[in-house]
């Protein structure tokens, strides 16, 4: 079974409802984000940072990338995060408040991702410098990934919702 990082889009008010719902119901929290407002990122984040990284991308926006993908323990997840009922397989669940989600997708929507691609060597190359194996072309996976991950933020943003990140 493969491990992947999963983001969910959610209200304030969805997480106080699992926090009631776990204290009356066993600690279980009942999570159950939208099936809409939930994004599988796979296993790219490891290799979305390298790009970025190995690239030259701003400071800023590699901060960004990153509180995007590990989330802030500023947010109480206590109820998500305990057993017998944690959402996590490994490690805790994170989130980011509205507050925080818009400024991380205002970060993210200005990383030009192909140009950082272009920068780097292509094909088997980049995957080798990466360290990871992929059958196919790892920009276009890689590609698929940050454009989802732009868009899944950027729409956050818009609504003023929090995100809740753990890998599973």
């Amino acid at each position: 079974m493969a491990i992947t990082q999963q983001l969910a889009r959610i209200t304030p008010d969805h997480l106080e409802r699992c926090r009631r719902h776990a204290a009356l119901h066993d600690g279980d929290p009942d999570w159950d984000p939208p099936a809409g407002d939930h994004l599988d990122l796979d296993w790219s984040p490891v290799a979305l940072r390298a790009v970025c990284e190995r690239a030259g991308l701003e400071r800023t926006q590699v901060d960004a990338l990153r509180r995007a993908l590990d989330g802030s323990a500023a947010v109480d997840l206590g109820v998500l995060n305990t057993w017998p009922h944690p959402i996590a397989f490994v490690g805790p669940a994170t989130a980011l408040t509205p507050a925080e989600v818009a400024e991380v997708a205002a970060e993210l929507a200005e990383i030009d991702f192909p140009a950082l691609l272009d920068r780097l060597p292509s094909g088997p190359t980049l995957a080798a410098l990466l360290g990871f194996d992929l059958d196919g072309d790892p920009a276009r996976y890689l590609l698929g990934h940050l454009h989802a991950l732009q868009a899944f933020y950027v729409g956050a943003a818009r609504r003023g919702l929090m995100t809740v990140l753990w890998w599973d």
